[in-house]
């Protein structure tokens, strides 16, 4: 299977080295990472979530050494 895949490879050429990612991957990246942002950053400071948070912190701080 491998001498199959190379010598695919080798008929096509080099057409397969993709280097790295366009400008519109670029900007689709950052616009995925920008609302994963929004929504973690929504979902930390709702009530629920900070009271837990406040609770968790609170018991470790008095926790006995």
């Amino acid at each position: 299977m491998r001498i199959i895949w190379f010598r695919l490879r080798k008929a096509l050429g080099s057409r397969g080295g993709d280097t790295g990612m366009s400008t519109s991957e670029y900007a689709m990246g950052t616009i995925a990472a920008c609302a994963f942002a929004a929504v973690l950053y929504k979902v930390v400071t709702s009530d629920v979530v900070s009271t837990a948070l406040q609770s968790t912190i609170g018991k470790a701080l008095d926790a006995p050494f």
